[in-house]
């Protein structure tokens, strides 16, 4: 049973939503997110990404930068670029990406349901990154970006959501820089929030699949109040966090693909040979880069080609959810025996490249500062569930999600 729970948002003034709303905290760097806000003053990235108002010596993870978030938030409530609704209420916010349609409820959820498993996560976090967030809810108060959630999909809140989506006129609607378009409505009818709310009693789990640190942080800040304030009644706002509840036929996964700096030592055919033997090995005709279509398939760029590379039978465990997974096989079988990643996490050697940036960005990586290339078939939903009712962990760049939620669009506060 999953509970639910309306807020009131704190949320752009219409007409300044496509200027204030901003790309995810975790997405950009602090160079790129610089660049992105330096002709915007609206641009969320001055809360999320408060080191961009500061020198750019400071350490990002200094008090001072989380200083300069609460200034910067507190700046925009004052101005009125943000209000915060009277009421509470549930928001969807639909993205279109290449004519393909996400729908999310944006509600808050329960901190409990995290810890008693209802919540159910698929990933590791770095404690660094935790308390970073954990410092930036504590200073400005509030969450200030949605946790992306997933849930197996219910016809009846598709028809619910999509009536509403019809029948009424949305508060925001833009268009961003990716040609990505959002739209938000506002649910507002007590009698709609009240049948939404008993319809998530009827789904027995949610699955997050972006934002583990964020949901992290936001447990442990919520404990962290729990403990400032002893009597507490369990509605107060800190018991809930912010996200975005998306079913999962509507999720889009593209690939996490991998380049490595160097072949270990290995000469060119010597490597090729030590493939052979536990893939099958193909050359793709000339100037053909080779994109995955199906699992336990990957593309391989070397030396200005494209290699298909197919697991051969015996090499994983298809009933497996983690060894099956395609990042597993490339890891277990080439990248750790081979190229001797024993840790991509920590691997200098390895870098990641999301799937949104194309295969070309593999070939300009190989030719500018990499040796090889490989293209992933994407991680499914599926998989992603199947691995967290499990209760296992996925490998470390498993997954890349498109659209992102934008930041800035809802922000929760906590007191």
């Amino acid at each position: 049973m999953v509970t639910v729970k309306p807020f009131k948002a704190i949320r752009p003034v219409p007409g300044l939503a496509n200027k204030i709303a901003s790309l995810p905290y975790d997405v950009v760097n602090t160079e790129e997110a610089r660049n992105l806000a330096k002709d915007n003053s609206y641009s969320f990235l001055h809360v999320d990404r408060a080191e961009i108002d500061l020198a750019p010596s400071i350490n990002p993870y200094d008090k001072i930068v989380y200083e300069k978030a609460r200034e910067n938030f507190d700046k925009m409530l004052k101005k009125g670029l943000l209000i915060k609704d009277n009421e509470e209420n549930y928001y969807i916010y639909r993205e279109i990406m290449n004519g393909r349609s996400q729908v999310g409820l944006v509600a808050t959820v329960s901190i409990d349901e995290y810890l008693e498993g209802i919540i159910k996560k698929h990933e590791l976090t770095l404690p660094e990154k935790e308390q970073d967030r954990i410092n930036h809810m504590d200073y400005c108060d509030a969450h200030t970006s949605p946790v992306f959630l997933t849930y197996k999909a219910n016809p009846e809140l598709k028809k619910l959501l999509n009536s509403w989506m019809r029948s009424k006129n949305p508060v925001y609607d833009f268009t961003s820089e990716e040609e990505i378009r959002h739209t938000v409505w506002i649910i507002d009818d007590k009698s709609l929030i009240n049948k939404i709310t008993y319809v998530f009693k009827e789904i027995d789990y949610l699955y997050i699949a972006d934002g583990h640190h964020r949901a992290a942080a936001s447990v442990k800040v919520g404990l962290k109040r729990r403990e400032q304030n002893p009597d507490y009644k369990g509605d107060e706002e800190f018991n809930y966090f912010l996200a975005v509840l998306v079913p999962h036929d509507e999720v889009f996964i593209m690939p996490y693909n991998r380049v490595v700096k160097d072949l270990n030592g290995y000469s060119e055919s010597e490597f090729i040979e030590k493939i052979e033997e536990k893939f099958e090995v193909e050359k793709c005709n000339e100037g053909q880069p080779f994109n995955p279509s199906q699992k336990h398939t990957f593309g391989m760029y070397l030396s200005g080609n494209w290699y298909k590379l197919t697991a051969k039978e015996g090499t994983f465990n298809p009933l497996d959810p983690i060894e099956s997974l395609d990042v597993s096989i490339l890891q277990k079988n080439l990248l750790d025996p081979i190229l001797g990643i024993k840790d991509p996490r920590t691997d200098k050697r390895i870098d990641f490249v999301g799937g949104i940036r194309g295969l070309e960005e593999l070939e300009r990586r190989v030719k500018e500062d990499m040796r090889v290339a490989f293209s992933m078939h994407p991680t499914t939903v599926e998989d992603l569930i199947a691995v967290a009712d499990a209760g296992m962990i996925m490998p470390p760049k498993s997954t890349w999600f498109e659209p992102k939620l934008r930041s800035g669009l809802f922000i929760h506060g906590l007191s």
